[in-house]
């Protein structure tokens, strides 16, 4: 029975993880996730990208955003702002609940993976979703603005500043967690979900030994890009403002020394040369998933491809 990694975060990140959880069995699938973003707001710990991957798999999440919750009503907000507190990073009134739970946790010692395993239960997940560290690591977007927080330069500023780089804030102490290093050697093929490259995906493999671990598997990228932009997110303003072509190919580019193939959109064929060119093989398929079912059709396509390629 193969066991499949998949490295996620943002909406993208979290539909293909969906995908996986279809088609998998729970024992199979184990879903790493981005905390770069995480960050403390009025008290408490948010983790937006753990959270949109939690409530897509347990089919909760906003169909029209992609992240929170459906039915999502904001009495809580409301009354925040009429006390003047700040009201730029929207939290929900359920969504609240989940906010205030992990944070309980942690304040009470646990960690980070053990309150995530805690609340996947309780929303009835059964994959198992880790976060990709139990120690602190921020995200830091370098801007013409000065250095920003992600969360700053991401809800409150709506990514207007020119971005020049990242940093990642407590790199040299961060680890990842004991579940993430087993889960990276036992894995048989390790996927990097359609998610940002440089605020979802580099957070994870910064971290230390795991782009060593994952250049030891069979590790294949789905494109973020199609057609020239991003179908969610700021990953196509990134790659301009950072002078990088607007292209799949930036994006494998990018990931060089860590990908045996690369999964492209049917829009962007003619870039199979330029992909191959960089020792990659290419799968050529519909990578947008507007459905459920587009969700399950793609992770099939991709682990029925990937896992064929030379280990």
């Amino acid at each position: 029975m193969n066991s499949i990694v998949a490295l996620a975060g943002g909406v993208g990140g979290a539909k293909l993880a969906h995908g996986l959880a279809q088609v998998l069995a729970p024992e199979q699938l184990t879903i790493i996730v981005n905390t770069g973003d995480d960050f403390e707001h009025l008290g408490l710990h948010i983790s937006p990208d753990l959270d949109t991957v939690m409530y897509t798999l347990a089919g909760l999440a906003n169909p029209e955003t992609g992240w929170g919750l459906a039915g999502e009503t904001w009495n809580f907000l409301e009354a925040l702002g009429r006390l003047n507190g700040e009201t730029w990073f929207r939290l929900g009134d359920r969504d609240l609940a989940t906010h205030i739970e992990r944070s309980r946790r942690l304040w009470a010692g646990e960690t980070l993976t053990e309150v995530t395993q805690a609340l996947c239960a309780a929303l009835n997940i059964h994959v198992s979703l880790l976060p990709m560290t139990d120690d602190v690591l921020r995200t830091m977007v370098q801007t013409d603005e000065g250095e920003l927080e992600f969360q700053e330069y991401f809800v409150h500023q709506q990514c207007r500043p020119r971005v020049g780089g990242f940093r990642f804030d407590g790199l040299q102490a961060a680890a990842p967690s004991a579940a993430v290093v087993a889960a990276l050697e036992k894995a048989d093929a390790i996927i990097f979900c359609p998610s940002n490259p440089f605020v979802s995906l580099d957070p994870i493999l910064s971290l230390t030994d795991v782009r060593e671990r994952v250049q030891q598997k069979r590790a294949i990228a789905v494109t973020p890009i199609v057609g020239g932009q991003a179908l969610k997110g700021p990953a196509a303003k990134m790659l301009a403002e950072l002078n990088l072509d607007v292209s799949p190919v930036a994006v494998a580019q990018h990931y060089a020394g860590l990908l045996r193939g690369f999964v492209l959109d049917s829009v962007d064929s003619a870039l199979v040369p330029d992909l191959e060119a960089l020792g990659l093989q290419v799968l050529v398929t519909d990578t947008i998933m507007r459905t459920e079912s587009d969700r399950a059709r793609l992770a099939l396509e991709v682990l029925d491809w990937g896992l064929g390629i030379g280990g």
